[in-house]
């Protein structure tokens, strides 16, 4: 049998080490599916490297790499080291997918853009030894259609008590620093319900009562949407996304959200400057708005997790300090901040570009803990330095128990939220070895 490996690399800490932890909560959904649509006379493994060690002894045929965030320095290391070794290499992920010909510099084949619509003919030309450069196919319509996933090529590893499942793909907004908007430029895709309804009773009897939904914005389709709640809510399973914080203003929506079995919600919130909203083309989120709508969504049950940058067009140095407050204030349990970057294939990095703004030319440094351009409002070191501070003032005992212990509903969820704290714990960690808590 031909033999194909699949590497999902970790990022690297700031000693350019792979990160490393000994269980791994948020598995990703690309490897199963995958591994779903090779066919049978191939043998596959799949090799997470956060909890992991890589095989670089393989036999294996066939090296497929992922190239996703933060982890895309290691993922060109590792198909460095693989290619010298004599193997054929393909990357996948968003690197490949909006930046190509950087990507091309490192493997045999790329995949740009959804894997199912050209993994089959990838691997029918690398068996006749025809393999191109290149594959790429878009979705013509609204909907996406994927085998069940192969989560048997997982479930030995040390992984978390839920798995990821797929309802839709992309969003409507198209925010100038966002991979996704690259994408799928502002465009939604469905996965038919009957296929999602399988998945979920896939991942029920292999004896999981808590997923995943890795959708972009589970908002983007409210009538979708609501025949996704119904299944979630027939199927008993507890759940967790991440949606636009729009959810906040439809009180109907969020009693469905609550009765189908939500438990939290993740909203990219960016900024508490208007300006600096308007400046990523996220006009229409109004923070004056933020508190009311964050209040109505806990109100029903379902806890807010939010991903905040720093360093946008209306930022200053007391913008940077008041966002600790309101963190506090609305009782954030679980806050994530990256410094606004220009990652390449963006919308953004072509403006700054243009505007003659970057001060570092690296790209591969880009990774969301320093400033690489010059923001409006100070210097670049200020504001990797009040970035730093943010997180720092954040991830104290007091700031962690009181963004978790000391609010309203912990005496209702108890459980939920003394694991927030394990969370803040490892990400205080984490802070503190200079490593931006994105993965656990």
């Amino acid at each position: 049998m031909k033999r194909l490996l699949l590497i999902q690399p970790s990022p690297y800490d700031k000693d350019k080490k792979p990160i490393r932890k000994s269980r791994l909560y948020f598995v990703g959904l690309a490897l199963p599916l995958l591994a779903a649509l090779t066919p049978e006379d191939w043998e596959v493994e799949i090799i997470l490297e956060t909890i992991e060690e890589i095989p670089f002894e393989t036999d294996a045929d066939l090296i497929g790499i992922s190239t996703m965030g933060h982890g895309v320095l290691r993922s060109i290391d590792v198909a460095r080291e693989f290619r010298a070794r004599g193997k054929t290499v393909v990357l996948g992920g968003y690197m490949a997918s909006i930046m190509p010909e950087e990507a091309m510099k490192y493997c045999d084949a790329i995949v740009v853009g959804d894997a199912e619509l050209v993994w089959s003919e990838l691997l029918e030309d690398f068996t006749k030894g025809e393999l191109k450069s290149r594959y790429e196919k878009r979705h013509k319509g609204p909907w996406f259609s994927t085998p069940a996933l192969r989560f048997d090529l997982i479930l030995h590893k040390p992984i978390g008590d839920f798995l990821p499942v797929q309802a839709g793909r992309g969003c409507p907004n198209v925010c100038s620093f966002c991979s996704v908007a690259c994408l799928y430029e502002g465009s939604y895709i469905r996965k038919p319900i009957e296929e999602l309804d399988r998945d979920l009773e896939q991942i029920r009897k292999l004896g999981f009562r808590k997923v995943l939904l890795l959708d972009d914005n589970i908002l983007s389709d409210r009538v979708y949407l609501s025949q996704v709640l119904k299944i979630l809510k027939a199927k008993d399973l507890k759940w967790m996304s991440q949606c636009d914080i729009r959810v906040g203003e439809d009180e109907e929506l969020l009693k469905s959200l609550a009765e189908s079995g939500c438990t939290a919600l993740s909203f990219g919130l960016e900024s508490i400057s208007r300006k600096s909203l308007i400046g990523m083309s996220k006009g229409w989120a109004d923070p004056a708005n933020y508190p009311r709508l964050i209040s109505n969504i806990m109100r029903h049950g379902i806890e807010v997790s939010t991903e905040m940058v720093v360093g946008g067009e209306g930022d200053t140095l007391d913008s940077i300090k008041m966002t600790k407050e309101f963190i506090e204030d609305n009782r954030i349990s679980v806050p994530r901040f990256y410094i606004l970057t220009p990652f390449p294939g963006t919308r953004f990095f072509k403006e700054l570009e243009a505007q003659g703004r970057l001060v570092v030319e690296d790209i591969y440094s880009y990774d969301g803990t320093f400033a690489v351009y010059m923001p409006t409002n100070m210097t670049p070191e200020e504001l990797t330095e009040s970035y730093w501070r943010l997180y720092d003032e954040l991830f104290t005992i007091r700031s962690i128990i009181k963004r978790n212990i000391l609010k309203r509903g912990f005496l209702r969820y108890p459980g939920r939220y003394l694991f927030y704290v394990g969370v803040n714990l490892y990400y205080r960690h984490q802070i503190k070895q200079r490593i931006t808590p994105n993965i656990f």
